[in-house]
């Protein structure tokens, strides 16, 4: 698995990110400063650095400049400002790419698999598991197909979207508006939350064998849905 140290003070964001990279298949350490930063990099191994440039405690492009004396990690540098004299400035430092907030995720997994590919690495997509099997439910990845027991399931794609979000945090409550970030934001359609409901019934009635007693989507109260069956990846 890919291994990120992704360094930025803007918690909001580098929660979003983080989330959204791990969903990518990538393994992600946030540090918020550049003391952090250097304490992970001196005790992990590390495949690529997302550096933000504006640190509380410094600039990014310090650390670069040290990492530089001794290494040719990857390095992606992020920031607000687009100005060139600070993109030049940071790729003549040894960036290998530079990308500006606000941060749109699919870029940035499409940058940092196009730097791993430069430096020789394999992208986290060669490398991903084919298949998550849990309990009677088997989903295959690569062709995007979901089984129960051995019957083809047929769902919707916003509804196989919903069963990867929970079947891949299997165990963790996901609150109904992340749900709903995430689902917007795959399909490019807004998506309520009685839209919600109605997803997770349907999804129910199809993986469930009896949805008054579900053992795979459980209902948090007040929170959001667990999938609550332990998941594999083989």
């Amino acid at each position: 698995m890919i291994k990120i140290l992704f360094i930025e003070d803007d918690l909001p964001l580098a929660l979003g990110v983080e989330y959204t990279l791990k969903q990518e298949g990538f393994d992600v350490v946030h540090a918020k400063n550049l003391s952090e930063a250097r304490e992970q990099y001196k005790n992990n191994e590390f495949n690529i650095i997302l550096l933000d440039v504006m640190l509380p405690d410094g600039t990014g492009y310090e650390l670069c400049k040290e990492i530089r004396k001794n290494s040719e990690i990857p390095i992606i540098f992020m920031t607000a400002c687009d100005e060139e004299g600070n993109v030049v400035m940071g790729l003549d430092m040894g960036g290998d790419d530079y990308i500006t907030k606000p941060i749109r995720v699919k870029e940035l997994v499409s940058r940092i698999n196009a730097v791993l590919r430069r430096r020789g690495v394999a992208p986290k997509k060669e490398e991903n598991s084919n298949k998550i099997i849990s309990g009677d439910i088997t989903v295959e990845l690569l062709k995007y197909k979901v089984y129960k027991k051995e019957e083809v399931i047929d769902l919707t794609t916003i509804e196989y979207k919903l069963l990867l979000l929970l079947i891949k945090n299997n165990g963790n409550v996901l609150e109904r508006n992340l749900l709903l970030e995430r689902l917007w934001d795959t399909d490019g359609n807004f998506v309520d939350g009685n839209a919600l409901t109605v997803y997770i019934k349907r999804l129910r009635e199809k993986v469930e064998d009896d949805i008054k007693n579900p053992i795979y989507i459980e209902t948090v109260r007040g929170i959001g849905y667990r999938w609550a069956k332990e998941a594999k990846e083989v």
